[in-house]
């Protein structure tokens, strides 16, 4: 009997092992074939599954260097930031110092005064599931000022300005995507909190997690790829400014993955916060939302994700609680039918 055992043990053990090797092969079937027809756009790619590690890679860093892309090389992240900013959100609603429902009123910086008509309207999930109704930054206009550095001009006087000035929350309640919800959020905690956002991303993600090369202010290192906009210019990586916690932070494949293991695992602060973040806080006929994280579920899956896009690049996170696997794409260029392209065609073959 105890043979038995042991022998089904390692059967079990074989054909997990195999199953592994078999997604990882087919995730790199699919970025090579893509990297094949579109040889200018460089990509990383972490997987994890079943806490197994799998990564790939194709492109060189920068049209001038033979340094090849790798699971350690720097992407913008861009709006993935807004799951950091989340996770954030829920880690201070476990210590009690927020509810998800409280009024942001109170805990808004002095440089915002909300009309009347605004006051205890807006509840902190509001603004984290973008339905608020306050209005945005307008990046048309900023990108026609300044098209490598368009946020270069938003300031907290700027932001003040904005959403001093509103009378009306004219879409609230209705899903409409916003970086000055997150901006918000980013300064909700820096109140709370007593620090910086730069300060609090660092002490209660990167260093507990040891992902060393998830950058904030200074992100000028050896290591980081080049941003190429839709038509194939370079493309400057955004400096850290007051929008940072919407979508400032870069990072690499084997750093997001480490975050995943950390989401997908129950027991710990980070998976703990993540679960509150997949609650869903809003829904129509198109969408599911949570805390800045799109839920997404058919009749087996549910999986959550979420897209950024800056300037120069495009990318995208996603990830399945209940089969514990999740993925990060990363892509030099800003191509955001790309990464979506490459994401539903894993998921069709390979992860359904």
């Amino acid at each position: 009997m105890k043979t038995s055992l042991q022998l089904l043990a390692v059967l079990l053990l074989i054909s997990s092992f195999s199953f592994g090797q078999n997604i990882s092969q087919k995730i790199d079937s699919i970025i090579q074939d893509n990297y094949r027809k579109n040889p200018d756009v460089g990509i990383s790619v972490g997987f994890i599954n079943n806490n197994e590690e799998y990564y790939t890679a194709y492109g060189n860093l920068n049209a001038e260097s033979q340094i090849k892309i790798n699971k350690n090389s720097v992407f913008e992240i861009a709006s993935i930031t807004k799951i950091l900013t989340s996770n954030l959100i829920a880690q201070a609603v476990m210590e009690h110092k927020i509810k998800t429902e409280d009024y942001i009123d109170d805990f808004l910086p002095k440089t915002y005064v909300l009309h009347p008509n605004l006051k205890n309207k807006i509840k902190i999930s509001d603004l984290a599931s973008h339905q608020s109704g306050l209005p945005d930054i307008d990046f048309g206009k900023l990108i026609e000022i300044d098209p490598q550095q368009p946020i270069n001009s938003v300031t907290e006087k700027t932001l003040a300005s904005i959403i001093n000035s509103c009378t009306e929350l004219k879409d609230y309640g209705k899903y409409r995507y916003s970086t000055i919800g997150y901006t918000l959020l980013g300064q909700i905690l820096e109140k709370i909190y007593g620090k910086s956002y730069d300060e609090i991303i660092r002490t209660k993600l990167i260093e507990p997690l040891q992902i060393t090369n998830t950058l904030t202010k200074d992100f000028n290192v050896k290591n980081r790829t080049v941003g190429h906009n839709p038509n194939g210019g370079i493309q400057e990586f955004f400096k850290w400014n007051i929008t940072a916690s919407a979508g400032l932070v870069k990072s690499n494949a084997s750093d997001m993955i480490t975050f995943l293991k950390e989401v997908l695992n129950n027991e710990t602060t980070i998976g703990k916060a993540a679960m509150i973040t997949e609650k869903i806080y809003y829904k129509d006929e198109k969408r599911e939302m949570g805390l800045g994280t799109n839920i997404m579920t058919d009749e087996k899956n549910t999986i959550y994700l979420k897209s950024g896009d800056s300037m120069g690049q495009s990318s995208i996170i996603c990830y399945n609680r209940a089969k514990k696997w999740g993925i990060i794409i990363l892509l030099n260029q800003r191509n955001s039918k790309m990464r979506q392209d490459l994401l539903n065609q894993m998921y069709d073959t390979i992860l359904k």
